[in-house]
């Protein structure tokens, strides 16, 4: 098991980790699991080659689950972030081959950061096959 720590720096952001992911794999081939233990934070693949992709997601989620929503009732004000990571998920599952991930020609792995600034902390488990 491996441990990758991400710090953001905005309240909402997706950061790119997938560098630092193929800086952890071995050569040959298995499967690359990494899961975010954080209830506000999520992990996703999507499109790495326009920016416009991340501000894409991140507006639609903002519009679609505002921060302030008069029926929230958690009282750190982050509820929205909580229904966020549900949403993305916790976790993504990526092979490699010959220490490469097997990722699609524009898809790269994001944390995606709902209520930060912070510091957060992935755990990454690889299966050698």
């Amino acid at each position: 098991m491996k441990t990758l720590q991400v710090r953001s720096s905005l309240r909402e952001e997706m950061l790119d980790i997938t560098d630092e992911v193929i800086q952890i794999l071995p050569g040959g081939n298995g499967v690359c699991v990494l899961f975010t233990q954080h209830t506000t934070c999520g992990l996703t693949i999507n499109e790495n080659a326009d920016p416009d992709v991340k501000s894409d997601m991140l507006g639609f989620l903002h519009r679609l689950i505002p921060q302030y929503e008069s029926n929230f009732k958690h009282f750190e004000n982050n509820s929205d972030a909580h229904i966020k990571s549900s949403l993305v998920g916790s976790s993504v599952t990526v092979p490699f081959e010959n220490g490469k991930l097997c990722l699609g020609r524009w898809q790269g792995i994001y944390l995606c950061e709902f209520d930060g600034p912070r510091e957060r902390r992935i755990l990454i488990s690889l299966i050698i096959t």
